[in-house]
């Protein structure tokens, strides 16, 4: 029969502490709180085998930038549509939001407020931020770290890389310092601060998740860097900064199913920001090289018809009317290989490609035909404006263009595929009409092809212009394709 010891818990104390004086514990480790620090390395090991803990606060590199984020307000006038009026109709929504009169409490327009966030980017007064935070904004306010409310005005926009600038009057404000975009790298570090939901300056931290996404159709010219760090609504425009405290992004969209974060968020990458962001600076406005080219992805099958290598450049598939691929010598079928020597990976390399170069530089383009390669040498334009070149239509300060709010191009056969529209549809396609225009109160949409202009069939902008310009001080009958349907709409006279 054994014996049982029992032995003091005085004595059972002392043996534990003795022994973590004398080296540690490898077992379990008790308690609540865990410390990493650096550990000693072992005899045969080098100074670059130390283990270092993580950071354990951002707490200066956040108290260095915030002051650099801002907060942005901006309303704009918007037409209440039957469905919200008929909601409001409700006697039960009428007891808590109108009165017992039988009356709505809708009138025929509402105020939209959009909320956002934006960076310092001057001593000055410049502020970075999202197009779609300011977009047809009529009262855009900003709201600095330490409370302070201004009244900006919007110094130009961007929508196809959905950036803006606005400016306050106000000096010896803290510009946030710009990184180098090229460098970001997957894994690094990457912090986001903005103005989610409206609660106030929040900062949320996660890594680069991938770089140089695109073709998500969120905006014409993509190339996002992607994170986890948490981005929500009213995110957008604000700062994505590196662990040095230098902005590397601009927070701009993410991917959700229910509207809220779920880590994958995008911001635009600096390097792009910062073009977009020092022409509109200096002339209110973007302009790009144009080559006139209608280009698609190279697909495995596509190579293997081409006899081509690799799945990589750009197929062209139209090449525009006197442009200067025209003028080059670019042909349908034609595959661009490379750009001033630098490879062209896919269809929308090319397009960041030559949409961020100057117009009138000429550049020397590598093109696969008939299973070989040549050399063009091709001198770029100025991108046709969405709102001259491209179309003439909806210069409000013009008497020019009668159609006001409306930014349209003719249908051509590269753009009816390229929107899935019919090839035997001739018309005019409405690219963009402002929120606050006369055309938009009438229910023209962005989409649909203008068939006819007051009982005369119109096939390009240029017809489009004739008839506006022919209709006198009367309203104008559109008959409209909207999708698989057509119908007439009714835009009055200003």
């Amino acid at each position: 029969m054994s014996r049982h010891i029992r032995v003091p818990v005085w004595l059972t104390c002392l043996v534990i502490a003795l022994t973590l004086l004398a080296g540690g514990v490898t077992g379990p480790v008790f308690g609540t709180h865990q410390v990493l620090a650096r550990t000693a390395p072992a005899a045969s090991a080098g100074p670059s085998d130390e283990r270092v803990g993580l950071q354990t606060s951002f707490a200066p590199i956040i108290q260095k930038v915030s002051p650099s984020v801002v907060n942005i307000w901006s309303s704009r006038k918007v037409r209440n549509d039957g469905r919200q009026s008929q909601l409001f109709n409700d006697p039960f929504f009428r007891r808590f939001f109108g009165d017992d009169s039988g009356q709505s409490p809708i009138s025929p327009e509402r105020k939209e407020r959009s909320l956002g966030s934006g960076v310092i980017v001057s001593r000055d007064g410049y502020i970075l931020t999202n197009n779609h935070v300011v977009e047809g904004g009529t009262d855009v306010k900003v709201s600095l770290s330490d409370k302070r409310e201004f009244s900006a005005r919007i110094i130009g926009t961007d929508p196809k890389t959905d950036l803006a600038v606005v400016k306050i009057d106000q000096a010896n404000l803290p510009p946030v310092a710009l990184a180098d975009s090229s460098k970001v790298q997957v894994g690094d570090l990457a912090l986001a601060i903005g103005n989610p939901f409206g609660v106030g300056q929040t900062v949320t931290m996660g890594v680069i998740s991938a770089t140089g996404r695109g073709g998500l159709g969120i905006e014409e010219y993509e190339d996002f860097l992607q994170t986890d760090a948490a981005i929500n609504p009213g995110n957008s425009g604000g700062a994505l900064i590196n662990a040095q405290g230098e902005l590397i992004g601009i927070n701009t969209a993410i991917l959700s199913g229910s509207g809220g974060n779920q880590g994958v968020g995008f911001a635009i990458p600096v390097n792009m920001a910062r073009n977009v962001m020092d022409q509109i600076i200096k002339s209110g406005k973007v302009s790009r090289a144009f080559l006139g080219v209608s280009i698609q992805p190279v697909t495995p099958d596509i190579a293997k018809a081409f006899n081509l290598d690799k799945n990589e450049g750009a197929l062209v598939g139209d090449v525009s009317s006197n442009s200067p691929a025209e003028r080059a010598g670019i042909k349908p079928g034609d595959v661009i290989l490379k750009v001033d020597g630098t490879p062209v990976v896919d269809s929308r390399a090319l397009q960041l490609a030559i949409g961020q170069m100057i117009p009138g530089r000429t550049v020397n383009l590598t093109v696969a035909r008939d299973g070989r390669q040549r050399d063009l040498s091709v001198h770029l334009a100025e991108q046709p404006s969405d709102r001259t070149e491209r179309s003439s239509v909806g210069d409000r300060d013009s008497r020019e263009q009668p159609l006001d709010g409306v930014t349209a191009e003719t249908l051509t056969p590269a753009l009816a595929r390229q929107l899935d529209i019919a090839g035997d549809v001739k018309g005019v396609v409405v690219r963009r009409v402002e929120p606050d225009s006369l055309a938009a109160q009438a229910g023209l949409q962005r989409g649909d092809v203008i068939l006819e202009v007051n009982r005369h069939a119109v096939a390009s902008v240029e017809d489009l212009n004739r008839e506006l310009m022919s209709r006198g001080k009367d309203s104008t009958l559109l008959f409209v394709k909207s999708g698989e349907h057509t119908h007439y709409v009714t835009v009055p006279a200003k």
